[in-house]
């Protein structure tokens, strides 16, 4: 079918409803779009490079909080000095290189980090959030066996009251776009007997209410798991080099050669999604912004997540252990980990926990997360016929997973784009 310029932003219509989907990619964001196709009777197959959650899914802080998601661009952002950027300790990190695309990126996100566009793309957000933590119950309602806790206690923790302010302000603006968020401030000794973890060198903090967080290794490898026992393939192992629309379907082609074909293909490939998507009309940049993880023990487990917002660091329990996971730093997906980045996060809350044992860490981990210069994800029809995509979340990919795929699911079903995914348009430019 073809296409006048009138269609290029929205699904093309199909003569039928698609019987078997390809989603290429298994991490949170594919696998939930997987769950929600077969929802409605589709067949999927899922194409993983590596393994399932391999990427940015499997060591992130597996936060559920609506609260906090908002556009990565924001004023703050202009604060950050080239000398901060450019060292290997800031919780922002340029590595200082030739490289093209990363500097046309940076210009456009740095563009992109006014008020103004905050504003925007936080109104894009707040639909989204609502209905959030909701896709998790449905998921969950379904069958998939991994569990979301409910963060009793979920504490920004900071040196002082005026620390604080930067981030009680965006609380603030986050609340005046819409989004319900129910927050408040508390100081001194107080601040401190809301977990026995904090030392004495926090002196305030924001305490959250409503806000969840999961084990994002084990939730993936459950929905992996629920998507397998209703008849879906996950193949992994398997790199698709190439995407090619044909009349009544798009063929998956592997990087042994060998091609299946499909009637729709999802792409949902992280921060390699320009790899295969820019070719169909998807013209705005995929970026890693790369983040770093670990755990450690504990001799008492904080009570729920925490939040050092300056050290742009997050902590959460999981199991026995604390995960410690934070940074941005821009650099390739494939570059191996900086181990001078795991240290710049050890000093930065070694002096902020106490009982945690920062020395004796395991599962020391690098993933990238996918960003888009705007802060806005990708998500719905590209360019040509019966290929999708779902991606550029950039630290919300677990969050907003479940109903990115529950909302693209109705796309790929229906040829109509759903009205909270329109400021997410993939062939915005």
């Amino acid at each position: 079918m073809s296409s006048g310029p009138e269609q290029q932003h929205g699904p093309t219509p199909v003569a039928r409803a698609p019987r078997h989907v390809a989603v290429v990619g298994a991490g949170m964001v594919g696998l939930a779009t997987a769950w929600f196709l077969q929802e409605a009777g589709v067949h999927v197959t899922v194409y993983e490079r590596d393994r399932v959650g391999a990427g940015a899914s499997w060591g992130n802080a597996g936060w559920l909080t609506p609260g906090l998601t908002a556009p990565l661009p924001e004023p703050a952002v202009l604060r950050y000095g080239l000398r901060a950027v450019l060292s290997s300790r800031s919780p922002v990190y340029v590595p200082l290189r030739a490289d093209r695309q990363l500097v046309r990126f940076l210009a456009s996100f740095v563009a992109h980090s006014t008020a103004r566009r905050w504003r925007r793309g936080m109104a894009a957000y707040v639909p989204l959030n609502e209905r959030a933590l909701e896709a998790f119950d449905v998921l969950a309602a379904g069958g998939v066996a991994a569990p979301t806790r409910r963060a009793g206690s979920f504490l920004a923790c900071f040196g002082g009251e005026r620390d604080a302010r930067g981030l009680l302000t965006e609380l603030e603006q986050i609340r005046a776009a819409g989004q319900k968020v129910d927050f408040h401030l508390v100081t001194g000794w107080r601040a401190r007997a809301l977990d026995p973890a904090l030392t004495d060198r926090v002196n305030a903090v924001i305490q959250l209410h409503g806000q969840r967080y999961l084990d994002p290794p084990g939730f993936v490898r459950s929905l992996a798991e629920a998507v397998r026992v209703r008849g879906g393939e996950i193949v992994e192992g398997v790199d698709v080099v190439d995407v090619l629309p044909r009349a009544g379907g798009v063929s998956v082609v592997a990087g042994n050669g060998e091609r299946q074909q499909h009637d729709v293909v999802v792409l949902a490939t992280g921060a390699l999604l320009g790899e295969l998507a820019t070719r169909f009309g998807v013209r705005q940049p995929v970026q890693a912004g790369r983040g770093y993880s670990f755990s450690v023990p504990v001799r008492q487990m904080p009570r729920g997540p925490l939040y050092f917002p300056k050290q742009r660091v997050a902590c959460t329990p999981l199991g026995d252990r604390l995960r410690v996971a934070g940074m941005m730093e821009f650099r390739r997906p494939g570059d191996p980990l900086d181990p001078r980045r795991i240290t710049a996060i050890v000093e930065a809350v070694r002096p902020l926990l106490t009982g945690v044992d920062l020395d004796e860490r395991r599962d020391e981990w690098v993933g990238s997360r996918p960003c888009t210069p705007d802060g806005l994800p990708l998500i719905g029809a590209t360019a040509a016929p019966g290929v999708f995509v779902a991606g550029g979340h950039g630290m919300w990919g677990i969050a907003l997973g479940p109903l990115t795929g529950q909302l693209l699911a109705q796309a790929v079903l229906k040829g109509e784009t759903p009205p909270e995914l329109a400021p997410f348009d993939p062939l915005r430019t």
